[in-house]
């Protein structure tokens, strides 16, 4: 399996707080069965000022961790943005690391609030279609606007957006209403990829190898398979991987 979403990387937002943490989810993440791992650490506002070159170094200590240690986990990075109109300038200056492609267009994983839908959404939707990327929105069966009425995910949907959502909301590591979105949004083939979110090896574990055998239950094996995989594989065909 491909894992385009994670926390993995050692102390630069809410995940991995040492080394020896980012190796355990490592480890864990191939217990899972997964091989290869996106490192997507916020780059949110006045609270995780992440950078590309700051993400990078990150990135090449954790590389050479997991080769000292042994661990065959094959990594590449990106990064989680928290929706924001400083989001303009971040793309016209060529500053966010993207995921990777999908259909030709930078692939930005694109985080919004958990508690809402923030006014001009869908403006800035629009424009960053305009302007070659495609926004992928991490999660949103964990947004309580779309929780309490679920038809807003087609406005999402319209405007252009495709979806992530989070292996744990399939499992059950949320609550009842998250899981009911996430199945809700399988059901009606909203779902483009599955994710771990990453954060740790206790309270926010990797739970894709769980995900995909309720995927499977609920909607076959191939299309698990894609969800898990294929499509993973195709935003990331052109990523290097470390």
């Amino acid at each position: 399996m491909i894992d385009l979403h994670s926390h993995i990387l050692p102390r630069v937002d809410d995940g991995a707080n040492t080394l020896a943490d980012s190796l355990d989810m490592a480890r864990q993440a191939i217990e899972a069965g997964v091989t290869h791992m996106m490192c997507t650490p916020h780059i949110m506002e006045g609270i995780y000022e992440n950078t590309q070159p700051s993400i990078q170094a990150a990135y090449t200590e954790l590389t050479q961790a997991l080769k000292d240690d042994g661990c065959p986990l094959k990594l590449s990075y990106a990064a989680e943005v928290r929706i924001t109109p400083q989001i303009l300038q971040w793309v016209n200056d060529n500053k966010i690391p993207f995921l990777g492609k999908w259909q030709g267009k930078h692939a930005l994983l694109l985080e919004l609030p958990h508690s809402h839908i923030p006014a001009g959404t869908e403006n800035l939707l629009k424009w960053l279609l305009k302007h070659n990327v495609q926004p992928i929105i991490a999660h949103p069966e964990r947004n309580r606007d779309i929780i309490a009425q679920y038809s807003k995910i087609d406005m999402l949907k319209r405007a252009g957006c495709i979806f992530q959502v989070t292996a744990g909301s399939l499992t059950g590591r949320f609550s009842e209403s998250i899981r009911y979105v996430a199945l809700k949004m399988l059901e009606d083939d909203l779902v483009n990829y599955i994710a771990s979110d990453t954060h740790n090896v206790a309270r926010r574990p990797n739970d894709m190898g769980e995900a995909k055998l309720v995927i499977e239950a609920e909607v076959g094996q191939q299309r698990a398979l894609d969800l898990v995989l294929n499509v993973p594989l195709q935003i990331t065909q052109d990523c290097a991987w470390g």
